[in-house]
Formats: C-alpha cells, sequence, structure tokens
C-alpha cells in the first residue's frame, strides 16, 4: 500500500528545515573562500583550515540526526548518516591536524605537549580529543549499559562543539567573522535542543 504525499504544509517545512541546515553549513565555506589570506598560504594549510570549517558543518546536522528530526529521514536512515557523518568528522579533524602538522611540526608538538602560548589551542586541543573519545565510544556501544552510553557520549559532544566554537571564535583566520558566529550559535542551539528532547539526564531514572 502507498504512502499518501506529503501535504503542502509539510513538504515546506522541509525546505525550510533543509534550506537552513544548508545555508549556515555552506555560507562559511563560501565566505572563506573568498578570504585575501588565502593569497599567502599554502595548498596544504588551506586544506587543513577547510577541513575544519567543514567539520563545524557537518557537526550542525548530528544532533538533528540523533533525534530523528530531520524531515524525509527514518529512524534507521538517520542513524546511520549519524554514524556516517561522525566518521567524516574524525577524517576532517585528521586532515586538519595533518595537514598543520606537515606545514609547522613544532606548533603542533607544542599544541600536543600543552606548551602552544595561544589560548585557542588548548580547546582545539579539548575537542580534537573529544571527538576521538566520541567516536571510540560511539563503535562499542553494545558493550555498554545505554544510560552510562549515552551519559558518556552527550558529554564528549558538548566538549566538542564548546571546544570548537570557542577555537574558532579564538582565532582570526580565513573564516569571515558574521558567518563564523552563526555557525557557532547554531551548533550551540542545535546541542542544547537535542539534549532537552532526548532528556538524557533522565535515562535509567524511569525504568528503561
Amino acid at each position: 500500500m502507498s504512502q499518501p504525499d506529503p501535504s503542502p504544509r509539510s513538504r515546506w517545512r522541509s525546505v525550510l528545515v533543509w534550506g537552513v541546515l544548508a545555508f549556515a553549513g555552506l555560507v562559511p565555506v563560501i565566505a572563506a573562500l573568498q578570504s585575501p589570506q588565502l593569497q599567502w598560504r599554502d595548498p596544504i594549510y588551506i586544506m587543513a583550515g577547510f577541513a575544519g570549517i567543514i567539520a563545524m558543518g557537518v557537526m550542525l546536522v548530528q544532533p538533528f540526526l540523533a533525534t530523528t528530526a530531520l524531515p524525509g529521514l527514518s529512524i534507521v536512515q538517520s542513524r546511520l548518516f549519524h554514524r556516517r557523518l561522525g566518521g567524516l568528522i574524525v577524517f576532517a579533524v585528521i586532515v586538519h591536524v595533518g595537514g598543520l602538522w606537515i606545514t609547522s611540526p613544532p606548533d603542533v608538538v607544542d599544541v600536543l605537549l600543552l606548551r602552544s602560548p595561544t589560548p585557542f589551542a588548548v580547546w582545539g586541543l579539548a575537542a580534537m580529543w573529544a571527538v576521538f573519545a566520541a567516536a571510540l565510544l560511539a563503535r562499542f556501544r553494545h558493550l555498554m549499559p545505554l544510560r552510562l552510553w549515552r551519559w558518556g557520549h552527550t558529554a564528549l559532544v558538548v566538549v566538542v562543539v564548546l571546544g570548537t566554537v570557542v577555537h574558532a571564535a579564538q582565532i582570526t583566520g580565513t573564516m569571515e567573522p558574521f558567518s563564523k558566529a552563526l555557525l557557532s550559535l547554531g551548533l550551540i542551539a542545535a546541542l542544547s535542543l537535542a539534549i532537552a528532547r532526548r532528556k538524557v539526564w533522565l535515562i535509567g531514572l524511569r525504568g528503561r
């Protein structure tokens, strides 16, 4: 039996939701492409920088996938895309850090050893390790109680988002300030809504 066609209201809602996400995620990338600073950067450095910007854009979608709030996607599809985009974020972070390592190894070593004089480095380092830890936790989800896993994963994602936002805010680079602020606010809002919707703090308190 075929499913009924979605109502015009539902179609417009889908277009609005996907359009807002695409705008908030793509505009920072497009704006960064216009930055005059690109003229004095090495190609590998540019690639590393854009990997970080793309990772931020992908992060914006993850809370909506985790709560199956994106129209047009089933629960199974949302979870599948959530896992795949999580892998993409890990890859983007590796490219981001690896590119910076190639262009300036001493700076990356100082960051890893917490010797960097730049305050944004600590936030970036915290976000990086939290990304890796969240991905590792997701990989072994089946080995953990649901309550423990969800609390741990949520806590790590909070560190990822806050660390990324502060890291980006303290860097004066190729990202255009207004679009960067828009994306950062979107990340915080999306994560906050997802946490409120999932009610992570109630898991295990109502017999689940």
